[in-house]
């Protein structure tokens, strides 16, 4: 998609993180288009899961701005916060799913949060379409996480990730710990439910195929800020040592290749 020609979902302005002396984050700026998949990558401890938590307000910075649909979050009164939240889905690493909970009760929780008052006939419903619409098979929602392969979790958080019809969604390592072909089918459903759907993807990932294979663009966490966004070809364009070292790798070359051989 043509992101130029967008507007910004997210903007963060001059954020500032910190946990005691150590600051993770220092005049870090980045705008998320509305539409985009945009993939955030960087190197261990650059802070990937710290912005993430900032913008859904599980961290709060000690300085910056951040506005959601043109919404500011650092400060807003709870009740005005979750009407804000209730936009948005978010798969966490692993999908965090409540193991004593089913697949389908794990989808409705964010239902019963902000419908209380919604009948459980219609809850299951609604469940049991989210959960067809990721690809898990109809039988899947009386069963528990543990019943469960690593992948179909993984779908299973995605169909709680989109239980409110979401405009956003936030995805922390969505491939990580599954094999290349179901990260691969990941991918796919990723890729279809932006379509579908027409959501912004925010994502965080050191997969290189799912760079190459869906992201729009990538934004690149490094000495405390974005150093760089952009398509994968503008990236590699940088004179950026750890950018390069990423991207032009074992690893790198091998995903490109990947993407080219899929493009032919």
């Amino acid at each position: 998609m043509d992101v130029k020609s967008g507007e910004p979902l997210i903007q963060v302005r001059g954020l500032k993180n910190a946990f005691g002396e150590q600051v993770v984050h220092e005049q870090l700026d980045l705008d998320v288009m509305r539409g985009e998949i945009l993939g955030v990558v960087g190197g261990s401890g650059t802070g990937k899961s710290v912005l993430m938590r900032s913008i859904i307000g599980l961290q709060t910075p000690v300085e910056g701005d951040i506005t959601v649909f043109g919404e500011p979050m650092i400060g807003r009164p709870e009740d005005e916060a979750k009407n804000v939240r209730r936009r948005w889905g978010i798969l966490f690493q692993g999908a965090a799913l409540f193991s004593t909970l089913t697949v389908a009760e794990n989808v409705q929780v964010p239902i019963r949060e902000y419908f209380p008052g919604l009948s459980q006939q219609l809850m299951d419903e609604i469940a049991a379409y989210k959960i067809v619409m990721t690809g898990l098979p109809a039988e899947a929602g009386p069963k528990f996480p543990s019943e469960l392969s690593g992948g179909m979790k993984k779908r299973a958080g995605i169909a709680r990730a989109l239980a409110l019809d979401p405009e956003l969604l936030f995805l922390d390592e969505p491939t990580a710990g599954l094999d290349p072909i179901g990260a691969a089918a990941f991918d796919q459903l990723i890729c279809e439910l932006r379509d579908s759907l027409g959501l912004t993807v925010f994502l965080i990932t050191h997969d290189l195929d799912t760079l190459y294979a869906i992201c729009d663009r990538v934004a690149v966490l490094a000495d405390r800020k974005v150093v760089a966004v952009g398509t994968i070809p503008e990236l590699l364009a940088l004179d950026h040592e750890w950018i390069q070292e990423y991207f032009r790798g074992p690893r790198g070359r091998a995903a490109a290749q990947t993407m080219e051989g899929a493009e032919d």
